[in-house]
């Protein structure tokens, strides 16, 4: 190894983890520290993104699509180039073997692994997917790259806190009782379900870098740019048809939608292809109490609608195999009913 080569291999990791630090405290961490303190001082933080101040959100108009994707945007944009520069840094600035090493092995370990190193992202859904790419792409089994994935949104401290002080510990309990299950069963399983070390599949991403012979800073920049340009645009289709089919997920929120399981099926379903911010669930979850929708369809959406979303599942698709993603989705469909049933039954 020569002197230049010596320099990049030091300086690649160094770049990754000041970036990773310096850029989730700027976008995470000072934010949320002081967002804190207006949940408790208010024990609000903010309105429902959903529907804002009204009774259901907008009929389907193009007005609804483009009105959705600015406030989503606006309260995203930061964490997704932060996701975006990591997740091609993982693949460009980091040692082949470190993501093996620590996310590679097929078992429990490795979810485990995944759901702590996804605590201090508090990444949303969407802006965790471009690193659950870079994982995959750097060998993580899928389990770990799974749990790393769940954990962002699920085990975010923040939105614990937020939720806490907005509405109550007992919601805390639950979503961190079913959280934990969630990420690291669901990491757990996945891993049981590839057996061994999964190949994973063709990536247009990787195709066209894996073999690049040039330093690893222009390595990073090719591969960001080839992220930005695969995923940013079919994301801002599926936030700006879900913005536009917002009145078709969830309907008038009042005292009629009770704790019937129709009702709780239903926003299990609707939560779990729904796209949100960061913490977004803990507005729209208050908004829907103060209405008077029954416990049981809140919890519901309490599980559902961080965790993944349609946004999401389409951009982490190619670094999973079908079955995979179909088990994820179904089994968070599934968590929301059982948050909806807990919710009923332990009078929340």
């Amino acid at each position: 190894m020569n002197r230049t080569q010596s320099i990049n291999s030091a300086l690649g990791p160094l770049t990754f983890f000041a970036l990773a630090i310096i850029g989730l405290f700027y976008v995470k961490w000072w934010p949320y520290y002081d967002r804190a303190f207006v949940a408790a001082a208010h024990h609000a933080i903010g309105q429902s993104i959903l529907m804002r101040k009204a009774a259901s959100p907008p009929a389907f108009s193009w007005n609804a699509a483009v009105g959705y994707a600015i406030a989503y945007g606006d309260a995203i944009w930061k964490a997704l180039v932060l996701g975006l520069l990591l997740g091609s840094a993982v693949q460009a600035l980091l040692p082949a073997n470190w993501i093996a090493r620590v996310l590679g092995r097929v078992g429990l370990g490795s979810a485990l692994a995944g759901g702590l190193i996804a605590v201090p992202g508090m990444m949303c859904t969407c802006c965790a997917a471009p690193i659950v790419i870079g994982l995959r792409e750097r060998e993580a089994s899928p389990g770990g790259a799974i749990a790393f994935w769940l954990g962002n949104s699920v085990l975010n401290p923040a939105t614990l806190i937020f939720m806490g002080f907005v509405l109550g510990w007992n919601w805390v309990g639950l979503r961190l009782a079913l959280g934990l299950l969630m990420v690291f069963g669901l990491g757990y399983l996945v891993n049981r379900m590839t057996g061994a070390r999964e190949e994973r599949a063709a990536s247009p991403i990787e195709s066209t870098v894996s073999n690049d012979s040039t330093g690893p800073f222009a390595r990073w920049l090719r591969i960001l740019a080839r992220m930005s340009i695969l995923l940013v645009p079919e994301y801002a289709m599926l936030v700006l048809l879900l913005g536009a089919t917002r009145a078709w997920l969830f309907p008038h929120m009042g005292p009629e939608i009770g704790n019937g399981i129709g009702w709780i099926l239903a926003f299990a379903l609707a939560g779990t292809l729904f796209v949100i911010p960061t913490a977004g669930e803990v507005p729209i979850v208050q908004a829907m109490l103060a209405l008077g929708v029954g416990g049981g369809p809140a919890g519901a959406l309490l599980m559902t609608l961080a965790p993944i979303s349609l946004p999401s599942l389409a951009m982490v698709a190619p670094s999973f195999r079908a079955r995979i993603l179909i088990t994820i989705t179904t089994a968070v469909v599934a968590f929301g009913i059982v948050g909806g049933l807990l919710a009923v039954r332990l009078q929340l």
